[in-house]
Parts: C-alpha cells; structure tokens; sequence
C-alpha cells in the first residue's frame, strides 16, 4: 500500500456528494447473483431436506456426510487439544460474557392505567435457537461465545451451533471447545445458506429453530434475510466497521493500530479516522498508516479495505465529529481524544461504542463480556448489539376487573362505532349494567 491508496481524506465538509454518498450510505454486500444463488439454496433444503444439504455441503465445502451432528465427546476431545492459551482466553471471555448479559437479561414489568385495570408484559425464553459460526478460510470460535452465552444466559431450551465442515467432517477444534465452554446443546457440520435453510425450515437430522443468529458470509447473511418471514433472525450485518475520533493527545500508534485491526478482518471493511480540531497531523497519520499497512500480515486485505473504504477525515471541532459520527453510525466507534468521557452520551448511533484510548475495540472483540454481534452499513440507527433480549419473546396481560369494565364501556363503544365495528361496541356495552 502506498498513502495514496487511502479512498477518502481531507476536511469532512468538503466530502463531495459522490463520496459522502458511498461513506456514509455503505451497502451490504448482497448483489442479484447472490440473492438468486441463495434462493436456490433454501428451495432445495426446504423440498429436499437432508439430502439437498448433503449435496450442498460436498459441492461448497468439498465434505462429503450422511450424519451432520458431531457427539458430544468430540466437543470435548477438541477442548482438550486446544492450546492452553487459547483455552485460558476463551474461559476467560465466556466468563466475563456471562457476567455482562446476566445483567441485561429483561425483566417484566407490571403498571395499573387505572383503578382496575392492570397491564402486565413477561418475556419468555425460545425454545430452540440457532447460532451459526463462521468457518473455512477463517474460524471464529468467540462468535460461537457470542452467540451461545446469551442464549443460555437468557434461558433458551435448547442451542443448537452450525458451523462448516472441515476436511475431516467436523467444525475445526476451536468451534467445537467453544461449544463445550459456551454451553451449547448440539451441533452441526454444516455451514453456508444451507445451514440457514436447515435452521429454518428442519431437516430429518436438523430440528427446526425459533431464531437464528450470528455472523457470516454474504450468502449466509442473505439465507437470513431470505428466511426472516418464518424464523426471528439477529438483524442483518456485512463487513466489519470502525470510526475512531481522536485529537492531538492521541498516539498516532492508536489510530493505525485500530485501523488497521478492523481492516484485516474483510477487503470491505469501512475503517475511518476522524481527527478533531487543530494540531494533529493528518497527513503524519496517513504516512504511518501506509507504512503498518505495509508490514501487515494480512497486508492485501488491508490494502484493499483502506482503498475502498477508508478514510482519514478532519472537523474543527466535538460538535462536528459528534454530528459526523451519529450520521455515520459504525459498528465499533472509538472515542479516543482527551476527554472522551465527557463526551460519549452525545455519541450514541454505534453499534458498540468504546470511551478512552485504552479501550481498544480488540477488548471488546474477544474478552471484555461486550458482544461483537453488532449492527453494520449504517444500521446501528434501527438495530441494536445482540444480547439478551434476542432470545426472549414477550406476551402481554390484561386483567380489568367489573367495576373498571363498567367505566371502561361507553368510550369503548363510542370508538368502536366511529371505527365501523358495532360488535365491538356490543361487546363493551355488555359491561355496563352489570
């Protein structure tokens, strides 16, 4: 990479239509190809079920199986192979993962609008749900965390994990040790829309679930989609994101070493630099960049995300990056100036948004009990972080007792009849001599 491969730089106010249109109005990245590919995919497994998964699973995967679920003892036999560093970390982070989401987990709530009348709403858990986890080129064993604990944490009477075969016809070890940290109930050696499509409609071997969630590729974001008539879904996401908003007082070594960590996980990510006020050097910024870029393991990820999607940006002022960074609205947003704390409840359109230098999006990632399941493409406006209340459903009660029913009837039925509906009106008036 060289700096002159970063897409957009300069004072945020002088973005043209064109590029402010392509920052902030980030697509995900389903096309026409996809989403007739997938629909294919879930046509197949709904008329053709185990079989049509089978078929699929050898043509993408190159796995050929008859019995998709993997026992139990090989969860275990996976955990124990795992490395103990690896093992130590993944404890570590379902442990803090537990710890957070009990704390959100939802709670009814009770209210009386009037004398005798009294409004309750209860969640309760689903009963079953899926968590898919993604495998191949990369594995994700922390999603399976993200996924599973939540679940389990909020009550859900069975979890089911699918995530894609390797060579020898299960997930690979690190998918497998989480499932056995994490909780899970069972799993599956399948992945790709054909896992979604199994998830939602059930196969002979793949109970069908109430909800279904976790990250993955375009073609298991669009089976979400696809599938979100008949089956709750997480809401959908695309390529990672990050916005950091920083000042003079922030290291230069911060700013390229969260870029370029948001940057390494897809060639689409959007990963953007908003530098505040006067003093800082933005083009020191940018030079740094290329040059860690450069050296970056995944270097030509890098590369590709900087020349897509990023952006080194300035504003004159907090009022401005506040503005900028609401409209924008990135999955991770770091707050990284001098007096972040101050600031962070104006900065409240980000999926997960991180207060200090020192709070590095990588935390949240893996170990802090956050989770990573986050709003993208600007959807953090409408959607929120998974968590708890992503396995509950909610029903509502209504207890109204004679005397209210008898206070409650004339204005019921005069509004019933102003709506057209006489036996409504019927149906309250019924109370009033009673």
């Amino acid at each position: 990479m060289t700096a002159g491969s970063l897409r957009f730089r300069g004072p945020a106010a002088a973005l043209g239509p064109a590029d402010r249109r392509a920052l902030l109005d980030r697509a995900l990245p389903g096309t026409g190809d996809v989403r007739t590919a997938v629909r294919s995919v879930l046509e197949a497994v709904a008329t053709r079920g185990d079989q049509a998964v089978a078929e699929l699973t050898a043509r993408f995967d190159g796995v050929r199986l008859e019995r998709f679920e993997v026992p139990r003892a090989r969860w275990r036999a996976a955990l124990e192979r795992l490395p103990a560093p690896v093992r130590t970390g993944l404890a570590r982070a379902a442990r803090n993962i537990e710890t957070a989401h009990r704390a959100w987990v939802p709670v009814g709530a009770t209210v009386e609008t009037e004398p005798g009348i009294v409004l309750e709403r209860r969640p309760f858990p689903l009963a079953r749900v899926g968590v898919y986890a993604p495998g191949g080129r990369a594995v994700y064993p922390s999603s399976v965390l993200m996924g599973v604990v939540p679940a389990r944490v909020a009550g859900v009477g069975e979890i089911i994990v699918c995530s894609p075969a390797a060579a020898d016809g299960a997930p690979a070890d690190p998918i497998l040790a989480a499932c056995e940290l994490a909780g899970a109930d069972r799993a599956f050696a399948i992945g790709g829309a054909q896992a979604v499509a199994a998830l939602a409609f059930g196969t002979e071997q793949v109970p069908r679930v109430d909800r279904i969630v976790g990250p993955g590729n375009a073609y298991v974001m669009e089976a979400k989609l696809q599938v979100s008539d008949r089956v709750g879904i997480d809401g959908p996401a695309g390529p990672s994101e990050v916005l950091i908003v920083a000042d003079r007082s922030t290291p230069v070594e911060v700013i390229v070493a969260e870029l370029i960590a948001q940057a390494e996980h897809d060639p689409r990510a959007a990963v953007v630099a908003l530098l505040v006020g006067d003093g800082i050097d933005a083009a020191g910024v940018e030079a740094a960049l290329a040059a860690a870029a450069d050296r970056a393991d995944r270097r030509e990820i890098v590369a590709e995300a900087l020349r897509g999607l990023g952006a080194i940006l300035t504003v004159p002022t907090l009022e401005e990056a506040v503005a900028f960074a609401n409209e924008f609205a990135p999955e991770h947003l770091l707050l990284a100036f001098d007096g972040a704390e101050r600031w962070a409840d104006r900065f409240s359109v980000a999926g997960a948004v991180f207060v200090g230098a020192s709070s590095s999006v990588a935390f949240g990632d893996y170990l802090t009990g956050g989770n990573h399941v986050l709003p993208t493409a600007g959807l953090a406006r409408s959607y929120s972080g998974l968590g708890p209340a992503d396995f509950v459903r909610w029903t509502n009660y209504q207890r109204v007792s004679a005397a209210a029913a008898a206070r409650l009837a004339a204005d019921t039925a005069a509004l019933a009849l102003a709506e057209g509906l006489p036996g409504h009106a019927l149906a309250a008036r019924q109370w009033e001599a009673r």
